[in-house]
């Protein structure tokens, strides 16, 4: 005779599983695993099938007037936005995560229904609760005008399974498509955004409150009793509500998915600097495939590799300063070979350049963040940090790093197209010579130089340099701008990732 179902034995079958996967794990590593073991039941086990949530694609695309509200902030933290009816949710949550200034440190979650926490709402997914099987459908494969249709219609966005910032997404107006308009454009807002992992609604406030009263015993021994003695303000201060920023910002993600380097050609008045620019990225020949081994990976990453295995599963924790502490600093002179670059004791981060910002790229791509004054590893370095070659796809893809002066990104940006088109020398000049086209200018009006060029570009030269996509001459601490054939490959796989889409 065939056992009878016992759906009581099943939850307690759940329950052991959970009991014994949990140990260890942060909090989105705990929801994630739980959306996982659920996603693994049988039919009819544990879940429930509803109608879904999503309706029909507009025929016609049309502009949404959304209002986005922190859930549980007051005064409340929003954002005004005017979107494309015809975005994707992996774009929608692009958006979001500029608009409130947030870094894409966590996972993330878009669900359609009364609330998000019902059990007849329905569920899309980030590409990493994809992989771990969890219960829901591909945020990539939802269209916004499937969940929203009409005046009032909500959505609602989870980001940080941990600190649990809810986001409210309300229809305010239906208008119609204008084609040149931005597909994102942030209109107003209130309140400036979070601070990743400050420990949501409350730390938020308190960080509020000691950042606007830092006279005020009272608000900085909050602030003291929530992230320690030893946090200054600054380390977990709300991200200023910038609007021109915002919107610099999402035009450039949003020309991401479009063919950003497209849309930088057409940003040049000049038809002669404008076939310039397109002949140095014909020359790049983007189109070709990328030939990169484990081995060669491996070898380039190498510096990123170290550092997320120094940070390990327990992390480091940083001086009152906010910076790695002497010995860890001087580990990674004596064991990277920065002392052939820089001069000085090397014990210091903040005095130790090469040290400190190879650390504040890993965190700006995602690989370390900061929590209660110590660096740990995110979800995504756990995952790479065992595999370089994902690692060096990883680096490339988050190339140029973003940056408040959007003029340092189009230099970023510039100076890759200079190297994967052959810029045997100095690739400078070339770089200086569009940024100008495009309209850079120093503060004072002074025309863009080559000099001026290579500040801009600091930061995409320091990840290339890390990754010895330059030549360098040992022992005179310096580095020569001629790029090695393994960084012109880097730089080819970079912008690989910015062409449009077939």
């Amino acid at each position: 005779m065939a056992r009878k179902h016992d759906p009581l034995a099943d939850t307690a079958d759940l329950l052991v599983q959970l009991h014994a996967s949990m140990s260890g794990l942060n909090p989105d590593e705990r929801r994630a695993r739980i959306a996982g073991l659920l996603s693994a039941r049988p039919s009819g086990q544990l879940q429930q099938t509803h109608p879904s949530r999503r309706g029909p694609r507009r025929k016609t695309d049309v502009t949404y007037q959304v209002r986005v509200e922190l859930e549980g902030t007051r005064p409340p933290v929003w954002r005004r936005l005017e979107i494309a009816s015809d975005l994707f949710l992996n774009e929608v949550h692009d958006i979001i995560q500029t608009a409130f200034g947030w870094t894409d440190s966590h996972l993330h979650e878009f669900a359609a229904g009364p609330s998000y926490h019902s059990r007849t709402s329905e569920h899309y997914l980030c590409p990493v609760q994809v992989e771990q099987r969890a219960t829901g459908v591909p945020e990539e494969d939802v269209r916004l005008d499937e969940v929203l249709a009409k005046r009032g219609s909500k959505l609602f966005y989870l980001y940080d399974f941990g600190d649990d910032w809810m986001h409210v997404i309300k229809v305010e107006a239906v208008k119609p498509r204008d084609e040149s308009a931005p597909r994102a454009v942030c209109l107003d807002g209130e309140r400036p955004g979070p601070s990743e992992d400050c420990g949501g609604v409350w730390g938020y406030e308190v960080a509020c409150a000691a950042m606007e009263h830092p006279d005020s015993a009272a608000a900085v021994a909050d602030y003291a009793r929530m992230f320690g003695d030893d946090s200054e303000l600054e380390d977990f201060a709300p991200t200023p509500f910038d609007l021109a920023n915002i919107n610099a910002m999402l035009s450039y993600k949003i020309a991401e998915s479009s063919g950003v380097l497209e849309a930088l050609a057409n940003a040049i008045d000049s038809m002669a600097d404008r076939q310039y620019f397109q002949q140095m990225v014909a020359s790049a020949d983007l189109d070709a495939p990328i030939d990169i081994d484990a081995d060669t990976a491996a070898q380039m990453v190498a510096p990123y590799t170290w550092l997320l295995n120094r940070v390990g599963t327990d992390g480091i924790k940083l001086t009152g300063a906010g910076y790695l502490p002497p010995a860890h600093v001087e580990a990674a002179l004596a064991e990277l070979g920065f002392g052939d670059e820089w001069i000085g004791k090397g014990n210091r981060e903040n005095q130790t350049l090469p040290v400190l910002h190879l650390r504040e790229s890993a965190q700006a791509m995602g690989l370390l963040h900061m929590g209660r004054g110590a660096l740990v590893l995110s979800e995504l370095g756990r995952e790479l940090r065992d595999d370089p070659l994902a690692l060096w796809w990883l680096l490339a893809e988050q190339m140029p790093l973003d940056s408040e002066d959007f003029c340092e990104t189009h230099a970023g940006l510039l100076l890759l197209v200079a190297l994967a088109g052959g810029s045997a020398d100095d690739p400078y000049p070339a770089v200086a010579r569009i940024l100008d086209a495009i309209g850079w200018t120093d503060i004072d009006g002074t025309r863009m130089t080559p000099a001026m060029a290579r500040l801009a570009a600091a930061e995409t030269s320091f990840v290339l340099r890390r990754l010895r996509g330059f030549t360098n001459e040992p022992g005179i601490h310096r580095w020569d701008d001629i790029p090695t054939p393994q960084g012109v490959l880097f730089a080819k796989a970079a912008l690989s990732t910015w062409l449009s889409p077939a």
